[in-house]
């Protein structure tokens, strides 16, 4: 894989000094008002590094089933590339399958998409200067070059362009990177390749005092989180390092229990509705997870269920309404099988499976709405829940799972019951709490156990139906 090598290394390189002479230049006219010499830019001294690949039809052994490192037309295939350190295990896979599979070039180069400044502040004091003073002389945001029509199939090439290598270039990755850090509170090199999500502050309480007592264990190697919380040995009680004014100034706080190959386990509490849950997952696929599963709370819909009991969505009705424009909601999302399999078994451990199991958990359609007062409207959508045969209701799973499919990341719903407002059985504190202590250990274990169990799958998570026609090599 020597060719694999070299070319990380040399888009190490690239980046490395577009950014070292960016911040350079910018640190020239902010002590001194040294304008930046105009050669910066003809001679793209400022932009990421483009990697190409060029096939020309000739197979080595390529594997067919695979749903990512393929490709299946001859051409020069090219993205760019932002942080390729951070990536490093990520490129590293996908070149090296295209490598081993495919007669095959790569090449680097500097691209004609430049970085913009807000990406490489990070060390440079501004002092008293503007940023629309920056931007007059150094490469800004430009919206209209970020967007997600490589992903959603709706990009327009011209004649004789490369065909997209990858979901996501340079200034997509970018951007999302920034509003990670803003939203969560962390690092995104602190990010983990498999990610529950939740909609209440309890699990995260339960996920740290958990997380805690792992560091030092089974390949893990610390505990991060938001509002500075960093632990690099075991401790009991984790909580009680946790800030309640620190972690309250993010609007998404994560939990990041990491191992040194970012295998390890990421926990966000999302909040509640379907916008928060499409920001998250809006910028979480740029690192592109392995899986991420909702673990959170749902209203139960039938009168034989009961508060705890849990819910395994194998289909959704999206009432969530945020993604309409880009994937329409007549659009069905497939059940993943690997996911639901590995989320069945988990509950089965961790209940006792048999008898046990049968009575606590029903699998069958989530609504996910956008509306958090559904119930004073009920009247209304009393004819469209019962012919979705619908079992629950919330307000996120079907936005994570649609944003799944959007970015070919493996999803899967396992939710909790909490109330039953059909049948009188309405969220009062006093049986919130003991729901609460009862069966958010319990839920937020059989999460856990499924990201080890999906872990061990491998390549073999990533199902071709979230392939489409026309599918970038990168997965």
């Amino acid at each position: 894989m020597q060719m694999m090598k070299e070319t990380l290394a040399e888009l190490v390189r690239v980046y490395d000094a577009a950014v070292a002479c960016l911040k350079a230049d910018m640190t020239a006219f902010i002590e001194n008002g040294t304008l930046p010499p105009p050669e910066r830019r003809t001679e793209r001294l400022w932009t990421y590094p483009e990697l190409r690949v060029t096939y020309r039809g000739q197979e080595k052994a390529a594997r067919a089933s695979r749903a990512f490192g393929r490709l299946e037309t001859a051409g020069t295939y090219c993205t760019t590339v932002t942080r390729p350190t951070l990536f490093a295990e990520y490129l590293a896979e996908q070149l090296s399958l295209l490598e081993a599979e495919y007669e095959v070039e790569f090449e680097v180069s500097r691209s004609a998409q430049e970085i913009p400044f807000p990406y490489v502040l990070d060390g440079v004091a501004i002092g008293t200067v503007r940023p629309q003073d920056l931007a007059q002389h150094f490469p800004s945001t430009d919206l209209a070059m970020i967007g997600d029509e490589i992903a959603d199939g709706i990009h327009v090439f011209e004649e004789n362009d490369p065909l997209p290598l990858a979901l996501f270039d340079g200034l997509r990755t970018d951007f999302s990177l920034a509003r990670l850090a803003h939203y969560t509170g962390t690092s995104p090199e602190h990010c983990q390749r498999f990610v529950l999500f939740t909609n209440y502050h309890r699990y995260v309480d339960e996920f740290v005092d958990w997380a805690g007592k792992q560091v030092g264990s089974d390949g893990y190697t610390a505990l991060s989180g938001a509002g500075g919380l960093y632990l690099d040995a075991p401790v009991d009680n984790a909580r009680a390092r946790l800030s309640d004014t620190a972690w309250r100034r993010h609007q998404m706080p994560a939990y990041h229990l990491i191992k040194e190959d970012r295998s390890g386990i990421t926990l966000v509490n999302i909040g509640v509705g379907p916008s928060n849950a499409k920001t998250i997952t809006d910028h979480l696929a740029v690192l592109r997870p392995e899986a991420w599963l909702m673990i959170g709370h749902c209203g139960g819909l039938r009168e034989s269920q009961r508060i705890g009991d849990y819910v395994l969505a194998h289909a959704y009705l999206r009432d969530d309404h945020v993604l309409d424009p880009v994937l329409p909601p007549e659009i069905p999302l497939p059940a993943i099988a690997e996911v639901q399999q590995a989320l069945a078994e988990a509950a089965e451990r961790v209940s006792g499976g048999g008898v046990n199991l049968k009575k606590r958990m029903r699998t069958g359609t989530i609504v996910t709405t956008d509306d958090r007062n559904w119930e004073l409207r009920y009247t209304a959508s009393a004819k469209r829940f019962s012919l979705s045969r619908a079992i629950g209701i919330d307000m996120e799973s079907a936005t994570i799972s649609a944003q799944g499919y959007r970015f070919r990341v493996p999803y899967g719903t396992l939710l909790c019951v909490s109330d039953k407002p059909l049948h009188g059985e309405l969220k009062l504190p006093g049986q919130a709490n003991r729901f609460y202590e009862e069966a958010i250990a319990s839920h937020l274990k059989i999460g856990l156990i499924t990201c080890d169990l999906l872990r061990e799958q491998g390549d073999r998570l990533h199902s071709r139906k979230l392939r489409a026609f026309n599918e970038p090599p990168f997965r």
